[in-house]
């Protein structure tokens, strides 16, 4: 992982930007979450996190999943895995070597800088995509220093394995 300056973190910050806008879709009750695939400074991919197509969920029934189930936590579809079949429908012959950019909303719609990789539903379908970069903008408490790093999508995977809630 390397964090961004300059001329990097400008141009991660301008997609950054698009994925929250793709994120104010999210029909999600707890969290509203975008990602945007690129490659080749195009949008390749976008997905936003919300309950399976077609399904008009009341609320969100996290709480209610025990603490030892032995799978994802959420009944939505993760904006990650929505980006990712997105760009394999629309632009299967570009995914291999794109770049997927993730953002979390707060309430109020602005970015909420995240924590460590933890997804490894996520960071699994997108090395599997052939995504060559997954990017986060963290929290000062996640790494040395805030800003917006840039993963390779093999160490994101390991480092999500690695992740242990409450640690």
């Amino acid at each position: 992982m390397r964090l961004l300056t300059g001329r990097e973190e400008s141009e991660a910050l301008k997609w950054l930007e698009e994925a929250r806008l793709v994120g104010l879709a999210s029909t999600c009750h707890r969290s509203k979450c975008g990602s945007i695939i690129v490659k080749n400074n195009e949008i390749i991919g976008a997905g936003y996190n919300s309950p399976p197509r077609d399904e008009k969920l009341k609320k969100c029934f996290k709480d209610e999943i025990p603490v030892n189930f032995k799978s994802d936590r959420t009944c939505c579809v993760h904006a990650e895995q929505r980006a990712v079949m997105d760009a394999l429908k629309k632009n299967p012959d570009k995914i291999v070597g794109s770049a997927i950019y993730f953002a979390r909303l707060e309430e109020k719609g602005r970015i909420k800088k995240s924590g460590r990789p933890y997804c490894t539903i996520c960071s699994k379908m997108v090395l599997d995509a052939g995504i060559a970069e997954f990017v986060l903008w963290h929290e000062k408490e996640v790494w040395e220093r805030e800003g917006i790093y840039v993963y390779d999508t093999r160490e994101y995977n390991d480092l999500s394995f690695q992740y242990l809630e409450g640690v």
